[in-house]
């Protein structure tokens, strides 16, 4: 039996995790509304890939249920170490958690595809993942040059890994509206997600309509911009002590930072924001005792300048070069 003093701890920290609410897909699954993203390091390239196993399962146990991965982030077994541990540790079953990784641009293959799932799950550690993602349109070869598959082709080993069980939900990432509109013409399931990047300097009001008004749910990418960007100087506002989003933040007594991520869940976009720090993540998640008005929301929006953190310009003549429209 725990002394009383370290019960009222645990039921302190069970009282001040929050759960976000979870999203129906077209599919007829839902995804929780926010996620955590990973990658090599989560918030920074310079730091250890162990520090991602620690993230995850600080982030399960502040409340999140959606963890974000891809096999281009070689990080997947960490993910899996975090989740396994968290598991082991009773805060939550398998069944309680959604798990999204990305085919990379090398294996877009029909043939190539389930293959790179089943390997993906075992660095993972799980039989299944609930959602999987082309993580881009462009296909090239093992050495990084363009290759000559079409999308439509990936998308029908993507529909065959659905059919074998080896993902609850199939989707897309950083697709402009012209390829969702050509992989609908000629895809028997429909793509549940499009995983793009938004933010307060790349709104992507048209291409977020668009995908609403298709029944697809845009996840959100590198959600704070350029909020913090001590090393570039050039980059465009808003960064963390903006006069705009610091009014806003007083107002709900929140962090500039909360501010910018409720801004994409009050637009029905899911939010992927990255830490490795534990009292960055909690609060990451800490969004939903307020809302933004539409004023608000148009406040922050005219922030937009069309300017990405992520531009891959190496592959501008690669063929479905996603970012020549927004």
């Amino acid at each position: 039996m725990l002394p009383p003093f370290a019960v009222f701890v645990l039921l302190f920290q069970v009282a001040i995790a929050v759960t976000a609410p979870a999203i129906l897909l077209n599919d007829g699954n839902t995804i929780p509304a926010v996620a955590l993203g990973t990658g090599r390091g989560t918030a920074k390239e310079s730091e250890s890939v162990d520090e991602v196993r620690q993230a995850v399962y600080w982030a399960i146990e502040a409340g999140y249920r959606h963890i974000d991965t891809a096999a281009i982030y070689f990080d997947e077994e960490q993910v899996g170490q975090g989740i396994a541990q968290a598991i082991a540790d009773k805060l939550v079953s398998r069944g309680d958690l959604f798990v999204t990784t990305k085919l990379w641009n090398d294996k877009h293959r029909q043939e190539q595809v389930v293959p790179a799932l089943k390997d993906s799950l075992k660095k993972l550690g799980l039989d299944y993942v609930d959602l999987y993602l082309i993580h881009f349109p462009v296909a090239t070869k093992a050495d990084g040059s363009p290759d000559n598959v079409d999308f439509t082709e990936t998308w029908k080993g993507m529909e065959q890994a659905k059919h074998l069980g080896l993902t609850r939900s199939i989707g897309v990432s950083n697709f402009n509206m012209s390829q969702i509109d050509r992989l609908l013409s000629t895809a028997k399931i429909w793509p549940a997600v499009n995983e793009i990047e938004v933010n307060p300097t790349l709104t992507q009001e048209n291409l977020i309509s668009y995908l609403q008004s298709k029944g697809i749910v845009p996840m959100g990418y590198s959600p704070f911009g350029f909020l913090v960007s001590r090393k570039m100087e050039s980059a465009p506002p808003p960064r963390a002590d903006d006069p705009a989003l610091v009014e806003i933040a007083k107002k709900y007594g929140k962090k500039t930072s909360q501010i910018v991520l409720r801004y994409l869940i009050d637009r029905s976009i899911i939010p992927i924001p990255k830490s490795t720090n534990k009292n960055r993540i909690a609060q990451n998640i800490d969004l939903f005792d307020f809302s933004l008005t539409k004023d608000e929301i148009a406040t922050i929006s005219r922030f937009n300048k069309n300017i990405r953190v992520i531009n891959p310009v190496d592959w501008k003549d690669y063929p479905n070069y996603p970012f020549v429209e927004y």
